[in-house]
């Protein structure tokens, strides 16, 4: 299996290996696999008595071709082990009905970026050696919250790899800033930005932009590359819970083999709903797509209308792992339906005009797997309050814009296909909306919120958020975004 950039016209030339080292195509575009491979219901069959992490093995084997599936499952085993994902990876728990949540958040920072950056410093790891690679690879990293934390905790003290986290300084909430200002490791360093979290990811692609600090990096035997979900090594991970999904259905008696499903997910940045459009393209039985958006809806207006504008004002809300307006992942999505040409002049418009608009055809062909839907932050509220006393099922302010979308769409259309929602967080990351929702007043704090949530609800707080206000800041500071580079420099002394 070889990959391309998705602004290319050329073939495919690069491994699995170099793809995830290098993270960004040099032509600025993503890198998208030659092929997809086919899964076919007999290994379907044969997933459903697997664990997770030979499930997860098996599906990377399909795209990492120069790893072994050896090699693959020994990553997966300790990725995915019960003391990093207590109780199981991607459990599914029934909401109502046919809606189902997909808990994605039970491992080490209880988030579902979990899913994937437990795996991918593996797979780098790796990476580094297949490829004869002798510098230090820096990672560089721009958060909206929750990736930020993880790609800390999987790359802290792997060998060969450093790790810069940038974040908007008012656009976390407090946990996930705590989070990251607490982070342990020898080889991280993290760095809130004046700005929102547009600011930090354009300004971590003009510094891998940046020919000139990329040869003084290299001079000091460094080379960037990136953990967000621009790399295939962050994005294949994801494909595989939407499989997985799929075989706890099965083996639950809810579908049978062939039946489809729906899948919604709450997303800004479209990778994790891209995941499971790369699924279906594999032969998995998913009907529709929901992409769930909040107030930031540039997503929902894409998918309904043709037409990509960030020209726009811009929100900060109760799910600010969405508040987001340049989708980095839909790039990939335009290269499968509308080729590599048109995928360059739609980027090349959002980068000068910020705006483009896909031709009529384009837009059918989305439209024939995707539909878009928001919720705006009173129906976030609202629909953590109702879905908790209805059906006493605590959901965090992401997972409830998506479960007010999949019903939106289920009383729309009228579809009664399983639905599989992803829960992408533990309510605990945002505590304090979540319990503001519930009880219908502020907590004392928002760190206080997590005490006041458990109390009021009965559920419990995640292990890796106990005891998180008594642990050791580590990092305080702060630049305008214009400074980023410096920051960079400065870290690596150079």
């Amino acid at each position: 299996m070889l990959f391309k950039s998705t602004r290319s016209t050329q073939q495919a030339t690069e491994s699995a290996a170099q793809v995830i080292k290098q993270g960004l195509a040099n032509d600025g575009g993503l890198f998208v696999p030659e092929s997809i491979p086919a899964l076919t219901e007999e290994e379907i069959k044969v997933l459903c008595g697997d664990s997770y992490p030979v499930r997860a093995a098996k599906i990377l084997s399909k795209f990492l071709g120069d790893y072994t599936y050896e090699e693959l499952l020994e990553d997966c085993e300790k990725a995915y082990s019960e003391s990093s994902f207590v109780g199981g990876a991607a459990p599914m728990v029934n909401i109502h009905d046919n809606l189902e949540s997909l808990e994605l958040w039970h491992g080490p920072t209880a988030a579902f970026k979990d899913m994937a950056l437990q795996i991918m410093p593996r797979l780098l790891s790796r990476a580094l050696v297949k490829t004869g690679e002798k510098r230090t690879a820096l990672i560089l990293v721009a958060t909206s919250g929750d990736t930020g934390k993880a790609a800390l905790e999987g790359y802290k003290d792997v060998d060969g790899i450093k790790i810069m986290v940038f974040y908007p300084v008012d656009g976390v909430s407090r946990v996930q800033k705590l989070q990251m200002a607490t982070q342990t490791g020898s080889n991280v360093n993290v760095c809130a930005i004046r700005g929102n979290f547009d600011d930090a990811q354009n300004g971590v692609k003009a510094i891998f932009g940046d020919k000139a600090m990329a040869d003084a990096l290299n001079e000091k035997g460094y080379f960037f590359s990136s953990a967000n979900s621009i790399n295939w090594g962050r994005l294949a991970p994801q494909i595989v819970y939407y499989v997985s999904a799929y075989c706890d259905l099965l083996n639950a008696g809810k579908c049978k083999m062939g039946d489809s499903f729906n899948v919604c997910v709450p997303t800004g940045n479209f990778g994790n709903i891209f995941a499971a459009y790369l699924a279906k393209l594999m032969g998995l039985p998913i009907g529709k797509l929901i992409c769930a958006s909040n107030s930031n809806n540039i997503l929902t207006d894409f998918l309904r209308t043709g037409t990509y504008d960030r020209n726009r004002d811009f929100y900060l809300t109760m799910s600010p792992s969405m508040d987001i307006l340049i989708s980095s992942n839909l790039e990939r999505l335009l290269y499968f339906v509308a080729g590599s040409e048109k995928t360059a002049s739609y980027m090349e418009d959002l980068k000068n005009k910020g705006v483009y608009s896909v031709e009529a055809d384009v837009l059918a062909e989305i439209q024939k797997n995707f539909i878009g839907y928001y919720t705006d932050e009173k129906e976030t509220a609202a629909t953590i309050k109702a879905t908790f006393e209805k059906y006493n099922y605590l959901a965090d302010t992401h997972t409830a814009v998506a479960i007010h979308a999949a019903e939106a769409y289920v009383a729309e259309s009228g579809d009664k296909a399983p639905m599989v929602i992803d829960s992408t967080a533990s309510p605990y990351k945002f505590a304090n909306n979540v319990y503001l929702a519930v009880v219908g007043k502020d907590a004392p704090s928002e760190l206080e919120a997590l005490d006041e949530l458990e109390k009021a609800t009965n559920t419990k707080i995640p292990y890796p958020l106990s005891g998180l206000a008594e642990r050791k800041v580590n990092f305080t500071k702060t630049v305008d975004k214009s400074e980023m580079a410096n920051a960079v420099l400065e870290y690596l002394n150079a």
